[in-house]
């Protein structure tokens, strides 16, 4: 896991939206778009179309992610507090 990847992790214990995220991080879209793209592609994340609305099918958050909504999941909770 990168440092960028763990961060982003460290705020989404709870559900998130992009907007809330990127003014946190202090990151640039790319950035974050790039890094939430990573942990969804390891199962790391769900996404959500609002706080308490999963997305299932595949997603290319490049284009998408900036109207969503993220939290970690299990499986990205774990690997975040083994490190």
């Amino acid at each position: 896991m990168t440092d960028d990847e763990f961060d982003l992790l460290d705020e989404l214990y709870f559900v998130q939206h992009f907007s809330y995220l990127k003014e946190t991080l202090g990151w640039g879209e790319t950035r974050l778009l790039t890094t939430l793209q990573a942990l969804y592609e390891k199962s790391f994340i769900k996404c959500l179309k609002g706080p308490d609305d999963e997305i299932f099918e595949k997603l290319d958050l490049t284009q998408s992610g900036t109207d969503l909504f993220y939290l970690a999941t299990k499986k990205g909770l774990m690997e975040h507090n083994a490190l």
